[in-house]
């Protein structure tokens, strides 16, 4: 697989739609951090965010042939993550419960550090929570906008195109 993580999206892209769909992990290995933050970003829980991921894929799977490349492919991808996430909001059955008994002590936060420097690695992971607690106190609209240009490291243009908002407004937000 190492051979084909060269290739450009354009490439991979085509050679799925010609039958080589083993190439999809690629796909998949490039991407998810990039929709794994995104979820958190949301405030779903650490499984419910996999949920939304495997769907994801699912949607971009099944719709690959319809990417007209009018936007570049991680544009794409991550805004059809961002329409799972607002359908997942909205229906009504689903209960984003937060308990004391749901929390990991041993999770990682999404800020680290993979220095070996102890202290720190310690400063690093309490930043990290601290950082991840503030962000779901946000209103949506600047977490998002804070998610994919800090966190994704999405350019403006980029945020503005998937949020379908104007570059000022990501700017301001």
């Amino acid at each position: 697989m190492k051979a084909f993580d060269q290739l450009s999206e354009e490439e991979i892209i085509n050679r799925i739609l010609k039958g080589e769909k083993l190439l999809f992990e690629i796909i998949v290995r490039r991407y998810n951090p990039y929709l794994y933050k995104i979820g958190r970003s949301y405030d779903y829980s650490h499984d419910d965010t996999q949920d939304l991921m495997q769907e994801t894929y699912i949607d971009v799977f099944k719709h690959l042939s319809k990417f007209e490349q009018r936007s570049n492919f991680r544009t794409w991808i991550i805004r059809i993550m961002l329409n799972n996430c607002y359908r997942k909001k909205q229906k009504l059955s689903f209960t984003n419960e937060y308990s004391e008994e749901n929390i990991n002590e041993k999770a990682t936060p999404m800020f680290t550090d993979s220095s070996n420097d102890a202290h720190k690695h310690l400063h690093n992971r309490e930043l990290g929570h601290i950082i991840e607690t503030y962000l779901t106190e946000l209103p949506e609209d600047y977490r998002m906008v804070f998610s994919l240009r800090e966190i994704n490291e999405l350019s403006t243009a980029e945020t503005a195109s998937v949020l379908n908002i104007s570059e000022s407004n990501v700017k301001v937000r």
